[in-house]
């Protein structure tokens, strides 16, 4: 037998290699041993080594090379990446099929494609003559971050296909369960605070900016769209066959339904299946799969008419209740909180829930040592639903909130008709805890590696008795801590000091005046300018400027004249000033003509199907605007799923419109409300 050539050999090792690496990050079934596979990658490492001459971009070795980059660049997708239409129930598919239906000609045949709906980020790819060029994030849907090296450590994405041709595919980056675990535990060891679920852990890793930091967490991408498909195929569902056949990743599973029955049908077998899969999904998604219909329905200005998500309902799981605490929020908050026997539930193991107040608790009747039912409320916060007490012990006792707080053991009281208690007192090292917290968060102030272990120690040891002593923290005091090395100390040092900039309105946010959130809170950054100008506005002042702004009520107005007069507030916000944190406000740019949602006044509400801010933007872009609160002035409450009760009762006392997401998207594309789903509270 004639020995092969080096060029031979190697093309043989980057063929098994790629063919088990799409085995192990793909089809999550591993042929071989961690130990032959890294045989065989050592094997192909010496070949390079000896013959670099062989080296090639797409060579699975050559997945991380590039150097951590400074900054994130934007770039455009080839199209927009539209949002898609949710629903939540059998009667909203079924209205779905009606629609499809009224909008082609009579009696087409119609078939449907019904694919898990991943939860993770979502991501275009494009591949130039057969090689991945370039990947970037979904971002606004038109611009997103250039990720192309992160994405070239992703090992079941093929670096080249068999495709001599362009190609642009779009699909969703997520991280299995038991890769989330290991990472999170990885954080908690540094001092870190740990993801709160599977889609931050991949939206976060895909937006680092050393691409062998990302490359640690083992990210994962499934492709559930190819753009221009119909050049190849005439349905979506053969487009999906057509791109496995070249090697790339699509899900592990799809359905093509010829009636609604068969779509059930579907939906039942996923959403059984669900806990087994080794990472979250959180519905379907149900598309028209002829090319031809899906171009004759179109788009809304947003969604796509031919498709939608169904989501399915939280999941449920049944624990114990060991014991239930009582934890202090920033603002002084008790919230009673359940310490329960660790369970699984959707894809996280839970060992803590919320009982939100007293109230909440006398009408549940739970008590420890209850049987108990949880699940997360968007998916994301655990709380307690429901209580069996068919098994309860027989002496289990009743639960009553503490006199005292449980951190200060101050005094405790009510506000008014208010159902929770709060601890009056302000320097209370749990309120100092929180309120740091809140203070670094993503939405505010958005400091990196200042987790709740790092917290804790810094304000037991009295390093930080309020949010501006961060900003006199050293990295030599950070290395006496427990588990800070000096790299550590650095990053978190950096971290702080890169938050100065920050605009006004971040600061705002994150000191948490009550009543005020981040949009009122943008609102009155701008109209002050600066935090100098801010201390320096009297009671006129306030009530003049304030009262101009659209959805600044009279309780708005009086919660930010009690923050400026309160004397260990203002001496928060002097000592930020002084150490040059977010002094300014960057104004916004006047906007050229009229939109269509000129003059009209938009509170949202609930879980939307996108980020709130992107909502906000929306409306803000087609010359509406936005408040915080119900008032008179508003116009149009949007509601989401799971609005609580206090703004609907606002909207039926002052006579303010209803409406959905949909009926949102109607407006932002100049079209009428229809008067039957519309409700005129």
């Amino acid at each position: 037998m004639i020995p092969k050539s080096p060029a031979e050999r190697h093309a043989d090792l980057v063929r098994e290699i790629r063919a088990h690496d799409h085995r192990y990050y793909v089809l999550d079934d591993p042929s071989i041993p961690d130990a032959e596979y890294d045989r065989l990658y050592g094997q192909l490492k010496e070949l390079e080594r000896v013959h670099p001459e062989l080296v090639t971009t797409v060579s699975p070795t050559q997945r991380v090379g590039a150097e951590p980059r400074r900054e994130l660049v934007q770039v455009r997708h080839v199209s927009p990446m539209a949002s898609l239409d949710n629903t939540y129930d059998e009667k909203e598919v079924v209205a779905f099929d009606r629609r499809v239906r009224e909008g082609l000609p009579e009696g087409a045949r119609i078939r449907y494609s019904v694919e898990p709906k991943l939860d993770g980020a979502s991501v275009e790819i494009e591949y130039r003559r057969g090689r991945l060029a370039q990947a970037s994030t979904r971002g606004d849907g038109i611009t997103g971050e250039d990720i192309t090296e992160n994405m070239r450590t992703v090992r079941g994405l093929p670096l080249a296909i068999d495709h001599d041709g362009d190609l642009v595919v779009r699909g969703e980056v997520v991280i299995l369960r038991r890769d989330l675990e290991r990472i999170n535990a990885e954080r908690v060891e540094a001092g870190e605070p740990p993801f709160a679920n599977p889609r931050n852990a991949a939206s976060g890793s895909l937006r680092l900016l050393d691409p062998g930091l990302v490359d640690k967490r083992r990210l994962r991408v499934f492709l559930w769209q190819m753009l221009g498909g119909e050049a190849i195929a005439e349905t979506h569902s053969e487009t999906l066959d057509w791109m496995q056949e070249l090697g790339l990743p699509v899900p592990l599973r799809h359905w093509v339904c010829d009636d609604l029955g068969e779509v059930r049908s579907a939906l039942d077998e996923l959403d059984r299946s669900r806990p087994g899969l080794p990472f979250d999904v959180d519905g379907a998604v149900i598309k028209l799969d002829a090319f031809a219909q899906q171009a004759l329905l179109g788009s809304t200005a947003k969604f796509p008419r031919w498709a939608v998500a169904y989501k399915f309902k939280a999941e449920r799981a049944q624990t114990r209740v060991i014991d239930i605490v009582v934890q202090v929020g920033r603002t002084g908050t008790l919230t009673p909180v359940a310490n329960l026997e660790p369970v699984q539930l959707a894809g996280t193991t839970v060992s803590r829930a919320s009982l939100h107040n007293a109230q909440i608790i006398e009408q549940l009747d739970v008590r420890p040592g209850d049987r108990v039912s949880i699940e997360k409320a968007g998916e994301i916060i655990p709380q307690v639903v429901d209580v069996d007490a068919s098994v309860r012990l027989p002496d289990a006792p009743v639960f009553r909130m503490p006199e005292s707080c449980p951190s200060c053991h101050g005094p405790v009281s009510r506000r008014g008709d208010a159902v929770a208690l709060r601890c009056a007192n302000p320097t209370c090292p749990a309120v100092v805890r929180q309120s740091i917290l809140h203070f670094c968060r993503r939405y505010a102030m958005d400091i990196d590696h200042l987790g709740e272990a790092l917290i804790d120690q810094l304000v037991s040891r009295n390093m930080v008795k309020d949010v501006a002593d961060l900003y006199d923290l050293t990295p030599e005091q950070l290395t006496s801590l427990e588990r800070m090395g000096e790299r550590s100390a650095l990053n978190v040092i950096s971290a702080i000091s890169a938050s100065r900039s920050q605009p006004l309105s971040r600061l705002l946010t994150g000191i948490g005046i009550e009543g005020i959130g981040a949009v009122a809170a943008r609102q009155l950054a701008q109209v002050a300018g600066s935090l100098a100008a801010l201390l320096e506005w009297n009671g006129d002042q306030i009530e003049s400027r304030l009262g101009s702004i659209s959805g600044f009520g009279p309780k708005m107005i009086e919660s930010v004249r009690a923050a400026l007069a309160d004397p260990i507030r203002r001496a928060v916000l002097l000592k930020l000033r002084e150490r040059g944190v977010s002094t300014e406000e960057p104004q916004p740019v006047p906007a050229v003509g009229q939109g269509p949602l000129s003059g009209l006044s938009f509170c949202v509400t609930g879980v939307l199907s996108r980020r709130r801010q992107d909502v906000h933007a929306d409306i803000l872009g087609a010359g509406g605007s936005i408040s915080d609160q119900v008032t008179r002035g508003t116009n149009y409450l949007v509601a989401g799923e799971r609005v609580g009760r206090s703004k609907r009762e606002a909207a039926e006392k002052l006579g303010v419109t209803v409406i959905d997401e949909p009926q949102l998207m109607r407006l932002l594309s100049g079209q009428g409300l229809d008067p039957k789903k519309t409700s005129q509270t």
